[in-house]
Protein backbone atom coordinates (compact mmCIF):
# COMPACT_ATOMS: atom_id res chain seq x y z
CA UNK A 1 0.00 0.00 0.00
CA UNK A 2 1.02 3.52 -0.36
CA UNK A 3 2.38 5.77 2.40
CA UNK A 4 2.18 9.23 0.77
CA UNK A 5 0.43 10.57 -2.16
CA UNK A 6 1.40 13.88 -3.83
CA UNK A 7 -2.70 15.15 -5.47
CA UNK A 8 -1.27 17.50 -7.97
CA UNK A 9 1.87 18.07 -9.31
CA UNK A 10 2.47 21.66 -8.77
CA UNK A 11 1.96 21.08 -4.71
CA UNK A 12 4.60 21.62 -2.19
CA UNK A 13 3.62 18.75 -0.09
CA UNK A 14 2.07 15.44 0.42
CA UNK A 15 -0.24 13.52 2.26
CA UNK A 16 0.43 10.61 4.68
CA UNK A 17 -1.79 7.58 3.43
CA UNK A 18 -0.82 5.68 6.69
CA UNK A 19 1.29 6.94 10.27
CA UNK A 20 4.21 7.96 9.66
CA UNK A 21 7.54 7.72 11.81
CA UNK A 22 10.15 9.75 12.49
CA UNK A 23 12.91 9.21 9.84
CA UNK A 24 11.44 7.13 7.52
CA UNK A 25 12.04 8.06 3.92
CA UNK A 26 9.96 7.76 0.74
CA UNK A 27 10.76 9.28 -3.03
CA UNK A 28 8.80 12.02 -4.58
CA UNK A 29 9.48 13.29 -8.04
CA UNK A 30 13.25 11.17 -7.77
CA UNK A 31 13.75 13.09 -4.38
CA UNK A 32 14.04 11.21 -1.43
CA UNK A 33 12.48 13.10 1.64
CA UNK A 34 13.39 12.08 5.23
CA UNK A 35 10.45 12.68 7.61
CA UNK A 36 11.83 14.53 10.73
CA UNK A 37 8.91 14.08 13.13
CA UNK A 38 6.53 11.58 13.16
CA UNK A 39 3.26 12.46 11.26
CA UNK A 40 -0.32 10.80 11.54
CA UNK A 41 -2.41 9.81 8.47
CA UNK A 42 -4.48 12.04 6.49
CA UNK A 43 -1.64 15.08 7.92
CA UNK A 44 0.70 16.50 5.43
CA UNK A 45 4.56 16.59 4.91
CA UNK A 46 6.60 19.28 3.43
CA UNK A 47 8.39 18.00 0.18
CA UNK A 48 10.09 21.24 -0.57
CA UNK A 49 12.11 23.99 1.73
CA UNK A 50 9.08 27.00 2.35
CA UNK A 51 9.72 30.63 3.27
CA UNK A 52 8.12 32.86 5.82
CA UNK A 53 4.74 33.69 4.23
CA UNK A 54 5.18 31.21 1.17
CA UNK A 55 2.09 29.55 -0.34
CA UNK A 56 1.32 25.90 1.05
CA UNK A 57 -0.06 23.93 -1.88
CA UNK A 58 -2.53 21.71 -2.06
CA UNK A 59 -4.70 20.56 -4.81
CA UNK A 60 -2.80 22.32 -6.92
CA UNK A 61 -4.22 25.45 -5.36
CA UNK A 62 -2.86 27.44 -2.25
CA UNK A 63 -4.34 26.83 1.34
CA UNK A 64 -2.46 29.02 3.22
CA UNK A 65 0.75 30.35 3.81
CA UNK A 66 3.54 29.41 6.20
CA UNK A 67 4.14 31.56 9.05
CA UNK A 68 7.02 30.40 10.10
CA UNK A 69 10.18 28.69 7.53
CA UNK A 70 9.35 24.93 6.83
CA UNK A 71 12.03 22.30 5.39
CA UNK A 72 11.53 19.36 3.59
CA UNK A 73 10.32 16.45 5.64
CA UNK A 74 8.51 18.82 8.23
CA UNK A 75 4.66 18.28 9.33
CA UNK A 76 3.06 20.71 8.03
CA UNK A 77 -0.22 21.84 9.76
CA UNK A 78 -1.86 24.50 12.16
CA UNK A 79 1.36 25.38 14.13
CA UNK A 80 3.37 26.65 10.85
CA UNK A 81 0.36 27.45 8.66
CA UNK A 82 -2.40 29.93 8.09
CA UNK A 83 -5.34 30.90 6.21
CA UNK A 84 -4.86 33.51 3.27
CA UNK A 85 -8.84 33.95 3.65
CA UNK A 86 -10.19 37.66 4.96
CA UNK A 87 -13.27 39.21 4.79
CA UNK A 88 -15.69 39.87 1.53
CA UNK A 89 -14.53 39.67 -2.24
CA UNK A 90 -15.09 40.59 -5.33
CA UNK A 91 -15.88 38.19 -8.54
CA UNK A 92 -15.51 38.63 -11.97
CA UNK A 93 -17.24 35.87 -14.26
CA UNK A 94 -14.75 33.41 -15.99
CA UNK A 95 -17.01 30.63 -17.37
CA UNK A 96 -15.08 27.18 -17.61
CA UNK A 97 -16.68 24.39 -18.63
CA UNK A 98 -16.15 20.87 -18.55
CA UNK A 99 -17.31 18.72 -21.11
CA UNK A 100 -16.34 15.70 -20.21
CA UNK A 101 -19.84 13.36 -19.68
CA UNK A 102 -20.87 9.96 -18.73
CA UNK A 103 -22.35 7.77 -21.31
CA UNK A 104 -26.18 7.47 -21.09
CA UNK A 105 -27.07 3.82 -19.74
CA UNK A 106 -31.03 4.09 -19.36
CA UNK A 107 -30.14 2.66 -15.77
CA UNK A 108 -33.74 2.42 -13.52
CA UNK A 109 -34.43 1.44 -10.09
CA UNK A 110 -37.68 1.07 -8.13
CA UNK A 111 -39.44 3.68 -6.62
CA UNK A 112 -42.91 5.68 -5.82
CA UNK A 113 -44.55 7.59 -8.21
CA UNK A 114 -46.91 10.23 -6.71
CA UNK A 115 -49.95 11.50 -7.89
CA UNK A 116 -48.28 14.73 -8.85
CA UNK A 117 -45.43 13.04 -10.97
CA UNK A 118 -42.40 13.04 -8.08
CA UNK A 119 -40.69 9.69 -7.30
CA UNK A 120 -40.01 8.45 -3.66
CA UNK A 121 -37.71 6.14 -2.93
CA UNK A 122 -39.14 5.01 0.44
CA UNK A 123 -42.69 4.77 1.44
CA UNK A 124 -43.25 6.22 4.70
CA UNK A 125 -45.90 7.66 7.05
CA UNK A 126 -45.15 10.73 8.71
CA UNK A 127 -46.46 13.13 11.83
CA UNK A 128 -45.25 16.38 11.24
CA UNK A 129 -46.09 18.79 14.40
CA UNK A 130 -46.47 22.56 13.16
CA UNK A 131 -44.78 23.24 16.94
CA UNK A 132 -42.53 21.30 19.12
CA UNK A 133 -45.40 21.37 22.00
CA UNK A 134 -47.16 18.38 20.10
CA UNK A 135 -44.03 16.23 19.72
CA UNK A 136 -45.37 13.70 22.65
CA UNK A 137 -48.49 13.38 21.65
CA UNK A 138 -47.52 12.49 18.12
CA UNK A 139 -45.22 10.05 19.09
CA UNK A 140 -48.35 8.31 21.28
CA UNK A 141 -50.36 8.54 18.51
CA UNK A 142 -48.09 7.02 16.30
CA UNK A 143 -47.01 4.06 18.88
CA UNK A 144 -51.26 3.33 19.17
CA UNK A 145 -51.84 3.54 15.53
CA UNK A 146 -49.10 0.38 14.59
CA UNK A 147 -50.45 -1.30 17.84
CA UNK A 148 -54.25 -0.90 16.02
CA UNK A 149 -53.00 -1.49 12.28
CA UNK A 150 -50.46 -4.41 13.23
CA UNK A 151 -48.78 -5.00 9.68
CA UNK A 152 -48.40 -1.51 8.02
CA UNK A 153 -47.35 -2.17 4.97
CA UNK A 154 -46.97 -0.71 2.28
CA UNK A 155 -45.93 1.88 4.62
CA UNK A 156 -42.06 1.05 5.67
CA UNK A 157 -41.90 3.28 8.66
CA UNK A 158 -43.88 5.17 10.47
CA UNK A 159 -42.31 8.64 11.78
CA UNK A 160 -42.77 11.75 13.82
CA UNK A 161 -40.43 14.71 12.25
CA UNK A 162 -39.76 16.27 15.77
CA UNK A 163 -38.84 19.86 16.27
CA UNK A 164 -38.21 22.12 19.22
CA UNK A 165 -39.80 25.21 16.97
CA UNK A 166 -43.13 26.48 15.19
CA UNK A 167 -44.09 29.32 17.76
CA UNK A 168 -41.57 32.00 19.97
CA UNK A 169 -39.94 33.07 16.28
CA UNK A 170 -39.84 35.94 14.33
CA UNK A 171 -38.78 37.23 11.11
CA UNK A 172 -36.57 34.33 9.29
CA UNK A 173 -36.83 32.02 11.70
CA UNK A 174 -40.10 31.81 11.77
CA UNK A 175 -40.06 31.60 8.05
CA UNK A 176 -37.66 29.23 7.90
CA UNK A 177 -39.77 26.65 10.17
CA UNK A 178 -42.90 26.99 7.92
CA UNK A 179 -40.96 26.14 4.82
CA UNK A 180 -38.89 23.35 5.95
CA UNK A 181 -42.08 21.93 7.45
CA UNK A 182 -44.00 22.78 4.41
CA UNK A 183 -41.11 21.11 1.77
CA UNK A 184 -41.10 17.96 4.52
CA UNK A 185 -44.59 17.50 4.06
CA UNK A 186 -44.72 17.69 0.28
CA UNK A 187 -41.47 15.52 0.30
CA UNK A 188 -42.06 12.32 -2.12
CA UNK A 189 -41.13 9.98 0.61
CA UNK A 190 -44.07 10.31 2.36
CA UNK A 191 -46.65 8.12 1.31
CA UNK A 192 -48.73 9.81 3.64
CA UNK A 193 -48.22 12.95 6.58
CA UNK A 194 -50.63 13.93 9.16
CA UNK A 195 -50.22 17.78 10.03
CA UNK A 196 -50.35 18.12 13.89
CA UNK A 197 -51.02 21.60 15.25
CA UNK A 198 -51.73 22.49 18.86
CA UNK A 199 -54.19 25.47 18.48
CA UNK A 200 -52.52 28.49 19.62
CA UNK A 201 -48.62 28.84 18.14
CA UNK A 202 -47.38 31.02 15.70
CA UNK A 203 -47.09 28.30 13.05
CA UNK A 204 -50.42 28.63 12.65
CA UNK A 205 -52.45 25.01 11.13
CA UNK A 206 -54.70 26.90 8.38
CA UNK A 207 -52.33 29.81 7.02
CA UNK A 208 -49.68 26.83 7.19
CA UNK A 209 -52.16 24.79 5.16
CA UNK A 210 -52.48 27.25 2.48
CA UNK A 211 -48.78 27.51 2.33
CA UNK A 212 -48.77 23.74 0.85
CA UNK A 213 -50.41 24.81 -2.50
CA UNK A 214 -51.70 21.36 -4.25
CA UNK A 215 -51.40 18.36 -2.47
CA UNK A 216 -52.89 15.33 -2.60
CA UNK A 217 -56.15 15.53 0.00
CA UNK A 218 -56.30 11.43 0.14
CA UNK A 219 -52.18 11.21 1.56
CA UNK A 220 -51.80 14.89 3.49
CA UNK A 221 -54.70 15.70 6.71
CA UNK A 222 -55.16 17.75 9.42
CA UNK A 223 -55.42 18.23 12.70
CA UNK A 224 -55.65 20.69 15.82
CA UNK A 225 -55.36 19.15 19.07
CA UNK A 226 -57.43 22.05 20.81
CA UNK A 227 -59.63 21.74 19.17
CA UNK A 228 -60.43 17.63 19.78
CA UNK A 229 -61.29 16.07 23.45
CA UNK A 230 -59.37 13.52 22.79
CA UNK A 231 -56.19 14.12 20.53
CA UNK A 232 -54.73 11.17 20.30
CA UNK A 233 -58.35 9.15 19.43
CA UNK A 234 -58.30 11.87 16.54
CA UNK A 235 -55.16 11.59 15.14
CA UNK A 236 -55.06 7.55 14.79
CA UNK A 237 -58.40 7.57 12.98
CA UNK A 238 -56.82 10.36 10.32
CA UNK A 239 -53.47 7.98 10.10
CA UNK A 240 -56.05 4.92 9.41
CA UNK A 241 -57.24 6.77 7.10
CA UNK A 242 -54.13 7.71 4.99
CA UNK A 243 -53.45 4.04 5.40
CA UNK A 244 -56.45 3.11 3.67
CA UNK A 245 -56.08 4.83 1.06
CA UNK A 246 -52.08 3.78 0.64
CA UNK A 247 -52.92 -0.35 0.20
CA UNK A 248 -52.40 -0.15 -3.53
CA UNK A 249 -48.94 1.81 -3.45
CA UNK A 250 -46.00 -0.23 -4.53
CA UNK A 251 -42.82 0.20 -5.99
CA UNK A 252 -42.37 -0.24 -10.15
CA UNK A 253 -39.32 0.79 -12.19
CA UNK A 254 -38.57 4.41 -12.66
CA UNK A 255 -35.65 5.91 -14.63
CA UNK A 256 -32.47 6.74 -13.19
CA UNK A 257 -33.02 10.06 -13.86
CA UNK A 258 -35.85 10.51 -11.28
CA UNK A 259 -33.07 10.59 -8.65
CA UNK A 260 -32.10 13.35 -6.83
CA UNK A 261 -29.33 13.16 -4.33
CA UNK A 262 -27.82 15.62 -1.59
CA UNK A 263 -24.32 15.60 -0.95
CA UNK A 264 -23.10 16.17 2.76
CA UNK A 265 -19.63 15.67 4.38
CA UNK A 266 -19.11 16.05 8.22
CA UNK A 267 -15.97 14.59 10.51
CA UNK A 268 -13.89 15.18 7.26
CA UNK A 269 -10.22 14.09 7.56
CA UNK A 270 -7.03 15.11 4.88
CA UNK A 271 -8.52 11.62 3.71
CA UNK A 272 -11.70 13.29 2.14
CA UNK A 273 -10.67 15.16 -0.58
CA UNK A 274 -8.71 11.75 -1.82
CA UNK A 275 -10.60 9.07 -1.32
CA UNK A 276 -14.71 9.90 -0.57
CA UNK A 277 -15.15 13.52 -1.30
CA UNK A 278 -13.82 12.58 -5.29
CA UNK A 279 -15.98 9.70 -5.44
CA UNK A 280 -19.46 11.90 -4.66
CA UNK A 281 -17.56 14.38 -7.47
CA UNK A 282 -17.67 11.34 -10.26
CA UNK A 283 -20.93 9.92 -9.09
CA UNK A 284 -22.21 13.31 -9.19
CA UNK A 285 -21.25 13.99 -12.52
CA UNK A 286 -22.78 10.27 -13.65
CA UNK A 287 -25.85 11.06 -11.96
CA UNK A 288 -26.14 14.47 -13.99
CA UNK A 289 -24.92 12.60 -17.43
CA UNK A 290 -27.86 10.44 -16.66
CA UNK A 291 -30.35 13.48 -16.40
CA UNK A 292 -30.60 13.06 -12.35
CA UNK A 293 -29.90 15.82 -10.32
CA UNK A 294 -27.55 16.67 -7.41
CA UNK A 295 -27.73 19.66 -4.87
CA UNK A 296 -23.93 20.49 -2.49
CA UNK A 297 -24.83 22.58 0.42
CA UNK A 298 -22.29 23.29 3.27
CA UNK A 299 -21.83 26.75 1.82
CA UNK A 300 -19.12 27.99 4.65
CA UNK A 301 -17.39 24.97 3.47
CA UNK A 302 -17.17 26.39 -0.02
CA UNK A 303 -15.42 29.70 1.30
CA UNK A 304 -11.82 29.52 -0.72
CA UNK A 305 -12.97 26.93 -3.31
CA UNK A 306 -16.00 29.14 -4.46
CA UNK A 307 -14.42 30.46 -7.35
CA UNK A 308 -14.42 26.52 -8.78
CA UNK A 309 -18.21 26.49 -8.68
CA UNK A 310 -18.38 30.10 -10.10
CA UNK A 311 -16.70 29.58 -13.30
CA UNK A 312 -18.40 26.44 -13.79
CA UNK A 313 -22.06 28.64 -13.77
CA UNK A 314 -24.34 27.84 -16.43
CA UNK A 315 -24.50 31.49 -17.00
CA UNK A 316 -24.34 35.33 -15.97
CA UNK A 317 -27.63 34.46 -13.84
CA UNK A 318 -26.20 31.44 -12.17
CA UNK A 319 -22.87 32.85 -11.57
CA UNK A 320 -24.86 36.29 -9.62
CA UNK A 321 -26.60 33.99 -7.71
CA UNK A 322 -23.69 32.06 -6.44
CA UNK A 323 -21.65 35.28 -5.79
CA UNK A 324 -25.20 36.20 -3.89
CA UNK A 325 -24.57 32.53 -1.81
CA UNK A 326 -21.32 33.29 -0.84
CA UNK A 327 -21.36 36.75 0.23
CA UNK A 328 -24.55 36.61 2.10
CA UNK A 329 -22.91 33.80 4.11
CA UNK A 330 -20.03 35.84 4.97
CA UNK A 331 -22.57 39.18 5.77
CA UNK A 332 -24.31 36.57 8.14
CA UNK A 333 -21.31 35.70 9.77
CA UNK A 334 -19.85 39.87 10.26
CA UNK A 335 -23.74 40.79 11.51
CA UNK A 336 -23.17 38.39 13.84
CA UNK A 337 -19.89 39.52 14.87
CA UNK A 338 -17.58 36.09 14.52
CA UNK A 339 -14.96 35.49 12.14
CA UNK A 340 -15.84 34.69 8.89
CA UNK A 341 -12.61 31.49 8.69
CA UNK A 342 -13.47 30.18 11.96
CA UNK A 343 -13.30 26.94 10.27
CA UNK A 344 -12.05 23.83 10.11
CA UNK A 345 -13.18 22.12 13.71
CA UNK A 346 -11.24 19.92 16.29
CA UNK A 347 -12.24 16.41 14.69
CA UNK A 348 -10.79 18.06 11.40
CA UNK A 349 -7.94 19.12 12.37
CA UNK A 350 -7.45 16.17 14.28
CA UNK A 351 -7.73 14.03 10.76
CA UNK A 352 -4.87 16.61 9.10
CA UNK A 353 -7.38 19.17 7.65
CA UNK A 354 -5.30 22.67 8.46
CA UNK A 355 -7.02 25.73 7.13
CA UNK A 356 -10.67 26.17 5.59
CA UNK A 357 -9.00 26.79 2.04
CA UNK A 358 -7.43 22.89 2.80
CA UNK A 359 -11.27 21.75 3.90
CA UNK A 360 -13.07 23.86 1.30
CA UNK A 361 -11.12 22.28 -1.95
CA UNK A 362 -11.66 19.10 -0.51
CA UNK A 363 -15.39 19.28 0.48
CA UNK A 364 -16.28 20.93 -3.09
CA UNK A 365 -14.79 17.67 -4.70
CA UNK A 366 -18.27 16.43 -4.14
CA UNK A 367 -19.75 18.30 -6.90
CA UNK A 368 -17.36 16.81 -9.30
CA UNK A 369 -16.96 18.96 -12.55
CA UNK A 370 -20.53 19.02 -14.33
CA UNK A 371 -22.15 22.53 -15.09
CA UNK A 372 -23.73 24.65 -11.81
CA UNK A 373 -27.55 24.82 -13.23
CA UNK A 374 -29.21 26.34 -9.89
CA UNK A 375 -28.71 27.75 -6.97
CA UNK A 376 -31.14 27.90 -3.85
CA UNK A 377 -32.07 29.60 -1.13
CA UNK A 378 -32.62 28.00 2.16
CA UNK A 379 -35.88 26.42 2.07
CA UNK A 380 -36.33 26.38 -2.03
CA UNK A 381 -37.53 23.06 -3.69
CA UNK A 382 -35.12 21.55 -6.70
CA UNK A 383 -36.41 23.09 -10.02
CA UNK A 384 -33.53 22.48 -12.36
CA UNK A 385 -31.90 19.06 -12.95
CA UNK A 386 -28.91 18.61 -12.58
CA UNK A 387 -26.06 19.93 -10.47
CA UNK A 388 -26.89 22.50 -7.80
CA UNK A 389 -26.12 24.62 -4.89
CA UNK A 390 -27.65 25.30 -2.08
CA UNK A 391 -27.62 27.88 0.99
CA UNK A 392 -27.35 26.07 4.13
CA UNK A 393 -24.41 25.98 6.69
CA UNK A 394 -21.96 23.42 7.38
CA UNK A 395 -23.98 21.62 10.49
CA UNK A 396 -24.52 18.19 9.61
CA UNK A 397 -27.85 18.15 10.83
CA UNK A 398 -29.17 21.49 9.90
CA UNK A 399 -27.31 21.05 6.24
CA UNK A 400 -28.94 17.29 5.59
CA UNK A 401 -31.99 18.41 6.35
CA UNK A 402 -32.03 21.61 4.10
CA UNK A 403 -30.77 18.93 1.23
CA UNK A 404 -34.18 16.66 2.44
CA UNK A 405 -36.52 19.77 2.63
CA UNK A 406 -35.19 20.49 -0.59
CA UNK A 407 -36.21 17.37 -2.76
CA UNK A 408 -33.27 15.17 -1.78
CA UNK A 409 -34.45 11.44 -1.34
CA UNK A 410 -31.44 10.49 -0.37
CA UNK A 411 -28.39 12.36 1.01
CA UNK A 412 -24.50 10.86 0.30
CA UNK A 413 -22.88 11.71 3.47
CA UNK A 414 -18.56 11.28 3.84
CA UNK A 415 -16.83 10.92 6.98
CA UNK A 416 -12.96 10.30 7.65
CA UNK A 417 -14.07 10.37 11.80
CA UNK A 418 -17.50 8.83 11.95
CA UNK A 419 -20.92 10.07 12.95
CA UNK A 420 -24.15 7.68 13.24
CA UNK A 421 -27.03 10.48 12.84
CA UNK A 422 -29.43 10.27 10.09
CA UNK A 423 -31.61 12.85 8.23
CA UNK A 424 -35.41 12.29 7.93
CA UNK A 425 -34.38 10.25 4.51
CA UNK A 426 -31.56 7.96 3.85
CA UNK A 427 -28.54 9.22 4.77
CA UNK A 428 -25.64 7.29 3.31
CA UNK A 429 -22.46 7.51 5.45
CA UNK A 430 -19.00 6.97 3.21
CA UNK A 431 -15.58 6.35 4.80
CA UNK A 432 -12.47 8.12 3.81
CA UNK A 433 -10.68 5.29 5.61
CA UNK A 434 -10.71 1.41 5.94
CA UNK A 435 -10.02 1.75 9.74
CA UNK A 436 -13.02 3.60 10.61
CA UNK A 437 -14.88 1.66 8.41
CA UNK A 438 -14.00 -1.50 10.32
CA UNK A 439 -14.06 0.02 13.36
CA UNK A 440 -18.32 1.27 13.04
CA UNK A 441 -19.75 -1.00 10.69
CA UNK A 442 -22.90 -0.12 12.53
CA UNK A 443 -22.73 3.42 11.50
CA UNK A 444 -20.44 3.09 7.61
CA UNK A 445 -22.74 1.65 5.24
CA UNK A 446 -19.53 2.37 2.15
CA UNK A 447 -15.84 2.18 2.04
CA UNK A 448 -14.34 4.74 -0.08
CA UNK A 449 -11.04 3.79 1.82
CA UNK A 450 -10.37 0.82 -0.97
CA UNK A 451 -9.81 3.62 -3.32
CA UNK A 452 -5.91 3.63 -1.86
CA UNK A 453 -6.09 -0.08 -3.43
CA UNK A 454 -8.40 -0.30 -6.20
CA UNK A 455 -9.20 1.40 -9.56
CA UNK A 456 -11.57 4.32 -9.08
CA UNK A 457 -13.75 3.63 -11.92
CA UNK A 458 -13.93 -0.13 -10.35
CA UNK A 459 -15.11 1.45 -6.93
CA UNK A 460 -17.72 4.06 -9.02
CA UNK A 461 -19.77 0.97 -10.53
CA UNK A 462 -19.82 -0.39 -7.27
CA UNK A 463 -21.13 2.63 -5.36
CA UNK A 464 -23.57 2.86 -8.26
CA UNK A 465 -24.81 -0.30 -7.57
CA UNK A 466 -25.28 0.01 -4.19
CA UNK A 467 -27.26 3.50 -4.68
CA UNK A 468 -29.28 1.82 -6.80
CA UNK A 469 -30.03 -0.90 -4.57
CA UNK A 470 -31.12 1.70 -1.31
CA UNK A 471 -33.08 3.73 -3.97
CA UNK A 472 -35.02 0.24 -4.74
CA UNK A 473 -35.66 0.16 -0.98
CA UNK A 474 -32.34 -1.72 0.77
CA UNK A 475 -31.90 0.34 4.31
CA UNK A 476 -28.82 2.20 5.14
CA UNK A 477 -27.22 2.41 9.08
CA UNK A 478 -29.25 5.62 10.34
CA UNK A 479 -32.88 3.75 9.41
CA UNK A 480 -31.62 -0.13 10.62
CA UNK A 481 -30.41 2.35 14.09
CA UNK A 482 -33.98 4.50 13.78
CA UNK A 483 -31.46 7.82 13.94
CA UNK A 484 -33.70 9.95 11.94
CA UNK A 485 -33.75 13.58 12.57
CA UNK A 486 -35.09 17.34 11.50
CA UNK A 487 -33.13 20.24 12.60
CA UNK A 488 -34.26 23.52 10.95
CA UNK A 489 -31.56 26.67 10.89
CA UNK A 490 -31.81 29.73 13.32
CA UNK A 491 -30.34 33.10 13.44
CA UNK A 492 -32.45 35.38 15.53
CA UNK A 493 -34.50 35.59 18.90
CA UNK A 494 -36.67 33.50 20.49
CA UNK A 495 -39.43 35.17 22.66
Amino acid sequence: MLEIIQIHNQDNVVVALKDLKAGQTFTVEGETITLKEAVPRGHKVAIKNIALNEHIVKYGYPIGHAIKEIFVGEHIHTHNTKTNLDGIQEYQYNQKLNTTQYEKEYLTFNGFKRKNGNVGIRNELWVVPTVGCVNGVAERMIKLFEKEVGDITPFENVLVLKHNYGCSQLGDDHENTKKILRDAVLHPNAGGVLVLGLGCENNNLYEFKESLGDYDENRVKFLVSQEVTDEIEAGVALLKEIYENSKNDKREAVPLSELKVGLKCGGSDGLSGITANPLLGKFSDFLVSQGGTTVLTEVPEMFGAETILMERAADDEVFNKTVELINEFKEYFLQNKQPVYENPSPGNKAGGITTLEDKSLGCTQKAGTSVVNDVLKYGEIIKQKGLNLLSAPGNDLVASSALAAAGCQLVLFTTGRGTPFGAFIPTVKISTNTPIYEAKPHWIDFNAGVLLEKESDVVLREFITYIIQVASGEWVNNEKNDFREIAIFKTGVTL
